[in-house]
């Protein structure tokens, strides 16, 4: 897992993961009232991490959603297989505190299985 900070271009911000995870649960394909096909679906990692010169085990599931184009490759992988994932974090929606992983990017061949 990468978590990166730093300055971007657009709002002066950087908003960035890398995740290797596993996709556990996945909804139907469904679109939004513009026509915009998105899926949601729960994603699980489990890695080690070296902090503070001591190895940390780290597990977590993460809400995530594919939205456009990513969507329709995000929607054929198969439930229980590795893949590479890029992305952001944003609110679930406006009024929540809960966030949400979406999906901008898979990397193919980085698939762990």
């Amino acid at each position: 897992m990468i978590l990166q900070s730093g300055k971007s271009e657009i709002e002066g911000v950087m908003n960035q993961i890398q995740l290797v995870a596993q996709v556990v649960e996945r909804e139907m394909l469904r679109y939004s009232p513009a026509g915009i096909p998105i899926v949601s679906a729960k994603l699980t990692h489990s890695s080690q991490q070296l902090e503070a010169q001591v190895l940390r085990l780290v597990e977590f599931e993460i809400s995530a959603i594919a939205v456009g184009e990513i969507s329709g490759r995000f929607n054929q992988l198969e439930l229980g297989t590795t893949h590479q994932f890029t992305g952001f974090l944003a609110r679930k929606n406006r009024n929540s505190k809960s966030l949400v992983f979406h999906i901008i990017a898979i990397t193919e061949n980085q698939a762990i299985n």
